[in-house]
């Protein structure tokens, strides 16, 4: 299946001289939208996950489908202030200032084999962010997933010595 028919690319969004890629349309049609997310059940299998996590909002709609499939835990990574309980919270750089991010402190556990799940590899900023957060909890970073890539903005770089896997790449 060629998942690249299951995208639109939108010109000038969210600000001119971007070209979004638009993953709704993959979600809106039931065959891909498993196909994709078998690709990352069988990543998980191949990495030996033991735990699911994805970076709000996005890493929820292909990391929780992941998780229920292979009958793993899922733990979300959220902006500060969303999650109820006691978190752990790591800040970093993006283009244009900073951000947080945070997770419950009980989420991760020493030992556990964690699988980063997300829509997109761009810069890698988000991700590097979580695996901190993962390995400050005593948790260990077996692979990264994305649905896409964005090879031109060499997120892997910044991954380095993780390994990566993504469904399409453009």
């Amino acid at each position: 299946m060629d998942l690249k028919e299951y995208i639109a690319s939108i010109k000038d969004f969210p600000k001119e001289g971007i070209l979004f890629r638009d993953i709704t349309p993959l979600m809106l049609d039931g065959k891909a939208y498993k196909f994709a997310c078998d690709q990352m059940i069988e990543y998980a299998k191949e990495v030996k996950a033991t735990v699911i996590v994805g970076p709000e909002a996005r890493g929820f709609i292909f990391g929780c489908p992941v998780a229920y499939a292979l009958e793993l835990g899922f733990a979300p990574v959220r902006k500060p202030g969303k999650l109820p309980r006691e978190t752990v919270t790591v800040k970093y750089d993006l283009e244009y200032g900073s951000n947080e991010l945070s997770m419950h402190k009980d989420a991760i556990k020493k030992g556990d084999r964690v699988l980063i799940v997300d829509d997109l590899l761009a810069t890698g900023g988000t991700v590097d962010a979580t695996i901190k957060l993962i390995e400050k909890l005593g948790g260990t970073v077996v692979g990264a997933a994305f649905f896409i890539e964005l090879e031109a903005l060499e997120g892997r770089k910044l991954l380095e010595g993780y390994d990566v896997f993504a469904s399409l790449k453009y």
